[in-house]
């Protein structure tokens, strides 16, 4: 097997265990932040395979990356704060 085989299949093998492990720690249901990261996952897992197997250059690779951790950070940040903004109270 030559070197583009491994490397495929490495990927592969490193994107099932990411997967496994998100199946394995998540709780029970698919809420808002479960179905963000189970999707963040695989947009980093397939990009990878395509970059590996020759079929996405670089470039293509840094922008999709660079949207995923816009998109993740956005999560993040937007899960914290998602109580109501209370108005000011007028009243005086």
């Amino acid at each position: 097997m030559d070197a583009k085989v491994w490397l495929i299949s490495s990927v592969l093998v490193i994107g099932l265990v990411a997967l496994i492990g998100f199946f394995s720690t998540k709780t029970r249901g698919f809420g808002r932040f479960a179905t963000s990261t189970l999707l963040l996952v695989l947009v980093v897992v397939i990009s990878a395979l395509f970059f590996a197997a020759g079929n996405l250059d670089g470039q293509t690779l840094a922008n999709i990356f660079f949207a995923v951790i816009g998109f993740a950070g956005g999560l993040f940040t937007g899960k914290e704060s998602e109580t109501p903004n209370k108005a000011p109270n007028t009243d005086a």
